[in-house]
């Protein structure tokens, strides 16, 4: 199916217009427009442009698409029709990406196509709770309202993961400086050491002897340890996209200290967020299930909800479904039972979600008071390990000379 960008007459609105079909030739084309009393006036076919450089910049950032949503949702309120409303996004649109696919996504509205099914061609950009809030907005009559949720819930997201990226940061830049402070002093400092050592006649420490020979292995064959390094970074980075080393690293940060609390209460923010979104916007309890597992990503969680997903298919209560599973915290299926009881689960949904983003604020800020400490100490023992291995020595050739 080709793509015609066209400029056109509107007769019902008596204006110049310039837009975007989809259709399999320029006549099929024309009489699509024609149907909708738009009168062509010029008609070309846009060449799709492949390679390296056109898949650059290709992500869509979360706050693009949460403007886009609110754009789309304001404009639909309004009573414009839906082309027009995607064709003002369009030229507002400063993202290039976005706006070429807004732009696709015009052609294939304007060819028949729903939105919801425009949206799906683009998993990049649309995920699944994109495309399931827009289906069910389509066929409830409620897209506004439903693009007006899925924009809240976007940002909730977003706001939670940048908390957590930047718990990240410190312990990252303090790791790092203290990386290159052992990277200077065994380049540096050290080799010093063993030239006065040498010049002396005095046989060096055992610890100072090791950070010599790993001064001189990185000095001689510097080539050989970036290598290692790069080749162990390659196979890591494919290791962690394959079945096992996914299922090891979400498990890992399940279980790992200090940090798995913060990861187990995140993922029941999202998955109860995400869960309550759908089914506000009449999402069917079995595919909000789904879409909900997907969001939580990872893989532990996600076949755990699963299971329960499994379990109400055949009947049982979704309270019921939940409960007893290892990383499904307990509060979860107990505030679901309360709406299962009350007939809102949606609205207990969200405030399990409330509650849960309230918690992952208090996890972060707990972590940043317990890292200072931990990494403090570290770079304390680091400090000690080079002291007792460059400073002393040469206190005690002080003390033999005099």
């Amino acid at each position: 199916m080709l793509t015609f960008s066209y400029t056109a007459r509107d007769t019902a609105a008596n204006k110049i217009i310039k837009s975007r079909v989809q259709a399999e030739t320029e006549a099929e084309a024309a009489k699509l427009l024609m149907a909708q009393n738009i009168v062509p006036l010029n008609m070309e076919v846009e060449t799709e442009k492949k390679g390296f450089f056109a898949s650059l910049n290709s992500r869509v950032p979360t706050k693009e698409k949460v403007i886009f949503s609110r754009q789309l949702s304001t404009l639909v309120n309004a009573g414009l029709p839906l082309v027009q409303s995607l064709t003002t996004i369009e030229e507002q649109t400063a993202n290039k990406t976005l706006k070429n696919v807004v732009g696709q996504v015009i052609g294939d509205v304007n060819g028949g196509s729903s939105l919801a099914d425009s949206f799906v061609k683009y998993p990049k950009i649309f995920d699944q709770i994109f495309i399931a809030l827009v289906r069910a907005g389509e066929a409830s009559g409620t897209l506004d309202k439903s693009l007006e949720r899925l924009a809240d819930q976007q940002e909730h997201d977003s706001d939670m993961m940048s908390k957590v990226k930047g718990a990240m940061v410190y312990p990252a830049i303090v790791l790092v400086a203290i990386l290159g402070v052992i990277a200077f002093m065994l380049l540096t400092v050290v080799p010093q050491v063993e030239k006065l050592y040498h010049d002396m006649g005095q046989e060096l420490p055992f610890i100072t002897m090791i950070l010599v020979q790993a001064a001189n292995f990185i000095t001689n064959f510097w080539w050989v340890v970036i290598g290692i390094f790069a080749l162990g970074v390659f196979f890591f980075l494919r290791w962690i996209k394959t079945e096992p080393g996914r299922r090891a690293i979400d498990t890992f940060k399940l279980n790992v200290p200090i940090f798995s609390g913060l990861f187990r209460k995140l993922y029941m923010a999202r998955f109860s967020r995400t869960l309550q979104t759908l089914l506000q916007s009449g999402v069917p309890m079995l595919e909000a299930l789904k879409i909900g597992a997907d969001s939580v990503n990872n893989v532990i969680v996600q076949e755990e909800i699963m299971r329960g997903q499994g379990k109400v298919k055949n009947g049982k209560a979704l309270s019921v479904s939940l409960t007893g599973e290892p990383y499904i915290m307990e509060f979860v299926p107990q505030m679901i039972k309360i709406g299962e009881q009350s007939g809102n689960i949606d609205t207990m949904v969200g405030k399990v979600a409330d509650f849960y983003e309230k918690e992952v604020d208090t996890a972060i800020k707990g972590i940043s008071t317990a890292i200072e400490p931990i990494l403090m100490v570290c770079m304390a023992g680091m400090a000690g390990l080079l002291v007792g291995a460059i400073l002393m020595p040469i206190y005690g050739l002080a003390n033999t000379a005099s």
